[in-house]
């Protein structure tokens, strides 16, 4: 019987065989496997909620968290969404194949730069089955073979899901998901760079980290979404409490929700009372500095590690700060590059903080809650990067191509040409 690792790097010959096959597919060709791959889903819906059945079995007797639990599940409604999404992906634009640029050389030589598969993508994630299908479906979109390493709570939902998809007429193993679940697949999954292009890991920063010591090949991280929101001295208080309260509340368990509120000094006496009295009805729990505290004198003490920290709950923390300055560079240290708003009526400030804050994502009057594919109108999104390197931001179909030279000539030759 075949090793873990031997197994996983027949799966990587198998993945960079099916590349070069989907490079040779047209845009045409890749949406009508699409199409059939999201008809392959909801027709085998009773395999999936009875796969999934067996997941939810065996994390109810782990113990898992009733908000596990749910991220685990799936229902009719969830799989007809999981279907939707595939068919919504089949309707977008195809980046590969794109002409980036194109030039004329005095030699007559013509360049073009024109957008390209990537290759080969591994994607490792935690908890939602749902991701099989959306990492899928994207990379296969795009040209890309994938190798799916899911979570051992979801492994029976996964294998079925990956199933219906390689039931829909793709080229072989263009969608395989690895069969194991111990952390020893991560390792050799990481290692592979004799097949494997790019690794991207969603899910938790342990997972993340795990990954980036290991891998020999790039990684696209989705770090923590520890984001700002800087209530200038030029806000207007309204526009500042509204987009404050979304920005925690909407949904505060994802990486775009708002986990630091900076106030401006100036305004901290007036702003402060009527941003609290909205959370609160929010259910929110407010850590202040020793500032704040004293203009909302009820609210717990803020410590070090709450500027580190992203809470995924409803918890804000508030700090009162004197300058512009003084809100980017705690921007700067404590945030995590991912998204971060400024709500002032001063655009010379605003253009400022946009210049000087070292994020994937900078917002002038906006919701972070905005930072998303589906909100920049990318349609989808495999994760949001906070590299600064090839992808960052929001990850499209775009971010999951490279690019090569095409350069056409008659017969020039360096020799003819040497200056």
């Amino acid at each position: 019987m075949p090793t873990i690792q031997e197994t996983i790097h027949q799966m990587g010959r198998q993945a960079r065989a099916a590349a070069y096959q989907l490079a040779q597919l047209s845009a045409d060709e890749k949406n009508a496997v699409l199409r059939n791959m999201a008809t392959a889903i909801r027709q085998q819906a009773p395999l999936l909620i009875e796969a999934n059945a067996l997941d939810i079995a065996a994390g109810t007797e782990k113990g898992l968290s009733a908000a596990m639990l749910d991220r685990l599940r799936l229902d009719e409604n969830r799989i007809e969404a999981m279907a939707a999404g595939i068919d919504q992906v089949a309707t977008l634009p195809d980046p590969v194949g794109q002409i980036m640029d194109s030039w004329e050389r005095p030699n007559g030589i013509r360049i073009e730069q024109v957008r390209v598969p990537i290759g080969t993508i591994g994607i490792i994630y935690e908890s939602r089955p749902n991701v099989t299908a959306d990492a899928a479906v994207l990379c296969f979109k795009t040209g890309n073979a994938t190798i799916l390493r899911g979570g051992s709570e979801a492994i029976h939902s996964n294998r079925a899901i990956a199933a219906a998809l390689s039931s829909a007429g793709a080229p072989d193993h263009a969608v395989q998901l690895i069969p194991f679940t111990d952390r020893e697949s991560v390792a050799v999954l990481a290692g592979m760079d004799k097949w494997l292009d790019l690794i991207i890991p969603r899910g938790g920063k342990g997972l993340i980290e795990t990954v980036v010591s290991l891998a020999r090949m790039p990684v696209i991280k989705h770090y923590d979404g520890i984001c700002h929101l800087f209530a200038d001295k030029a806000a207007d208080l309204d526009m500042a409490v509204d987009l404050t309260v979304d920005a925690k509340t909407q949904k505060c368990g994802v990486c775009n929700a708002l986990e630091t509120l900076l106030v401006h000094r100036d305004i901290a006496a007036s702003f402060l009372p009527k941003v609290a009295a909205a959370l609160r009805a929010k259910n929110v729990e407010l850590r202040g500095c020793d500032e704040s505290r004293a203009i909302l004198p009820d609210i717990v003490a803020a410590t070090e590690e709450d500027w580190n920290t992203e809470y995924l709950d409803l918890i804000l923390s508030i700090k009162i700060v004197d300058s512009l300055d003084k809100a980017v560079t705690h921007i700067n240290q404590y945030g995590s590059h991912h998204t971060d708003t400024i709500v002032s009526a001063d655009s010379v400030a605003a253009e400022g903080f946009l210049r000087s804050v070292d994020s994937a994502c900078v917002f002038h009057n906006v919701s972070n809650r905005f930072a998303d594919g589906g909100e920049f109108g990318f349609g989808a999104e495999i994760g949001i990067s906070t590299d600064k390197l090839h992808a960052r931001g929001p990850m499209g179909l775009r971010e999951l191509t490279s690019y090569q030279y095409r350069v056409r000539g008659n017969g020039q030759t360096k020799a003819h040409h040497a200056s």
